[in-house]
């Protein structure tokens, strides 16, 4: 195969010299004998046998990578049980901590992809992920609530381009028909390390106090924070910028992967290679305004604002609900806020699966609110009672779950190549302010009602996020999607 791609160039010269009639007819068969060799690679082989291979390939790293990230988001609140005893920390310093991260991340998320765009993938997750596994392992010797914020502050600043980076270097592999299932494997890494996080922390803090002079905290943000830095290099090595580059891809592979990603571009300027010429693009705030000012985007990131808030609420409370509910034993207690978590795992993986297959969103993320909704509803309805609720509360994990990777598609669906990195941080930004102010609102709907309460205001955020994204979807302009080119109507032309 090798041999014959360096030879036919010299062939082709060859013959220009000798018969340069005939050059261009040689190449036009050529390239008919190209064509119809991909085509059929296309039936036979398929392209599920193509894009699963990149999958094993990207996937369990990107997870690992980002369950390590999520650790070291969510760890300090399992450090602050002793961190409050050896520091003398209030609630209000540890609060004004949780706020500063999400501070330092909302204002670095555009900048980061932007910058993910310029320089590539492999340099970015080596940057970040040294950056801010560094950062939280310094984070054990904190001394001062001035040092607690500006340990805080700069772990936001350094993960910031880490899951909207993931998301823009996976629309760089795979098109729009088939990202739910990627994007929701690769969230389930967020769910995984949350199921993992309370007994891995609690072991950390019990049996590692004080081994070597240090307190269990200290070794906590240690062992989850070094662990990212290692990663880091590892991506390096292991990931690929584009397909062009992966050597584990053969150039036909190459070829129908990019086949595959210009449909998708044409499907959304209506032209083939429009942005190729570098002197046409936009400034980034050029960009960033004009997706400011696009009426679809901007909806976008309000539905997942309140998406977020309720998300972040649910997962927070869950531990203090399923306590209220009746369950004294810590061990039982531990193991039961984890089935909410396994079962929306399960969910986003395979609703995601199935609105890849029938190649429609927006239905399945009504589906997914009706799920939650209705789920939080039968929570209340089990006034307390432990098996009811928490059945509920696995319903409702479930349709909160998936619904996420879905509005993600939904968005780089809209996208073009020019719009995707800021467009894909914009709206994950706008998605931790609601991560910020959701578990407060929880806890103040809380301390003035009851568990009812709250998770009726969840049951509000949920149908408006529903609503915003159905007013988005009919403010999208009509695009043909991924099967205009076959003549074929395409549910995600719109949907």
């Amino acid at each position: 195969m090798a041999a014959g791609s360096h030879a036919g160039p010299s062939i082709c010269r060859r013959r220009r010299a000798d018969r340069g009639g005939e050059t261009s007819t040689t190449k036009e068969e050529h390239g008919m004998t190209h064509g119809a060799r991909i085509l059929h690679l296309r039936g036979a082989a398929g392209m599920d046998a193509i894009y699963r291979k990149i999958s094993w390939r990207l996937l369990p790293l990107l997870m690992l990578c980002y369950a390590v990230a999520y650790l070291d988001r969510i760890n300090v609140g399992y450090a602050k049980l002793q961190m409050g005893a050896d520091l003398d920390f209030s609630n209000q310093v540890y609060a004004w901590g949780v706020g500063a991260f999400f501070l330092g991340y909302c204002l670095c998320a555009v900048p980061c992809n932007l910058l993910l765009e310029k320089i590539g993938a492999r340099k970015t997750l080596l940057r970040i992920m040294l950056c801010w596994g560094t950062t939280a392992a310094v984070g054990a010797f904190v001394r001062e609530p001035i040092e607690f914020y500006v340990i805080r502050f700069l772990l936001g600043v350094f993960e910031a381009g880490f899951f909207p980076g993931a998301i823009l270097y996976l629309t760089y592999w795979f098109p729009s028909a088939r990202r739910a299932r990627v994007f929701a494997i690769f969230a389930a890494a967020a769910l995984m390390a949350g199921a993992v996080a309370g007994p891995l922390c609690g072991a950390t803090l019990t049996y590692m106090n004080r081994y070597g002079g240090l307190s269990g905290w200290q070794w906590l943000l240690v062992l989850q924070g070094l662990p990212a830095a290692a990663l880091g290099i590892v991506a390096y090595f292991r990931l690929d910028d584009q397909p062009e580059d992966a050597r584990w891809l053969s150039s036909f592979e190459q070829q129908m992967i990019a086949q595959d990603l210009e449909r998708d571009e044409q499907a959304l300027t209506g032209t083939a290679n429009n942005d190729d010429d570098e002197d046409e693009q936009p400034s980034a705030l050029a960009t960033i305004w004009s997706l400011l000012r696009a009426p679809s985007i901007a909806l976008l990131a309000l539905a997942n604002l309140l998406l977020m808030a309720a998300s972040y609420a649910l997962m927070v409370w869950t531990p203090a609900l399923v306590q209220r509910w009746g369950t004294g034993e810590t061990m039982q207690h531990g193991l039961l806020t984890a089935i909410p978590n396994l079962a929306g795992v399960i969910g986003m993986i395979v609703i995601g699966w199935d609105s890849d297959r029938r190649r429609e969103r927006r239905g399945h993320f009504i589906a997914c609110v009706v799920l939650a909704v209705g789920g939080l509803g039968l929570a209340i309805a089990g006034d307390n009672q432990l098996a009811l609720s928490l059945a509920g509360l696995a319903l409702a994990a479930t349709g909160v779950a998936a619904a996420a990777p879905l509005l993600v598609s939904i968005l780089t669906a809209q996208l073009n190549r020019r719009r995707a990195a800021a467009g894909i941080a914009l709206v994950v930004s706008f998605g931790l302010v609601g991560g910020a102010v959701g578990p407060s609102l929880g806890e103040r709907i809380l301390a003035w009602g009851d568990s009812a309460a709250m998770l009726a205001a969840m049951i509000v955020m949920y149908l408006a996020a529903g609503a915003i994204l159905l007013w988005a979807l009919r403010l999208a302009p009509r695009r043909g999607g991924p099967s205009a080119g076959h003549g074929e109507t395409d549910k995600m032309a719109r949907n």
